[in-house]
């Protein structure tokens, strides 16, 4: 029930805003909390590249890769939305998968791991953006051990051409 009622906001947070105004792939770097709800915590260090290329109306792919204190890496991808819903303010859902190792820090049971992320940020005028995230990560039950994990993070987003 509580995932139909998740889906519900998700659909109307979709159906009455509109897509966010960036110009171009975003490279996104986050330094947050890991294992926010346990006792395993660390520091999280995020390196992320958005690509501003719609696979379906918002829905725009990403690539990244982090990096706790405590030795763990995670390779992952998938898709997101960048939603403007005021001046500037966007939320941004996603999803993804990649492949997960432990390193001393917590075993979350499976090589597969599943990210979900919701992302509240403010883009400058120059589409530079800030954001903080919260989200989860599991093996969504493919391994009889699923602990997951929570993190909160702190996003900057710098647009690739900006660069070069």
């Amino acid at each position: 029930m509580k995932y139909a009622s998740v889906l519900l906001v998700a659909l109307f947070v979709l159906a009455f805003s509109a897509p966010a105004k960036a110009d171009g792939d975003l490279l996104s770097i986050g330094l947050g909390y890991y294992d926010i709800n346990d006792n395993e915590d660390a520091a999280d260090f995020r390196l992320e590249y958005r690509w501003d290329t719609p696979l379906l109306w918002v829905i725009e792919p990403w690539v990244g890769a982090e990096v706790s204190s405590d030795g763990a890496i995670y390779g992952v991808g998938g898709i997101l939305a960048d939603i403007q819903f005021q001046n500037g303010f966007l939320i941004t859902p996603s999803f993804g998968a990649g492949l997960y190792s432990d390193g001393d820090g917590k075993d979350l049971g499976h090589v597969v791991e599943f990210r979900s992320q919701l992302e509240l940020g403010y883009e400058f005028d120059n589409f530079s953006r800030i954001g903080i995230a919260g989200g989860h990560i599991s093996n969504a039950g493919l391994d009889d051990r699923n602990p997951g994990t929570e993190f909160l993070n702190l996003y900057y987003h710098v647009p690739i051409d900006h660069w070069f």
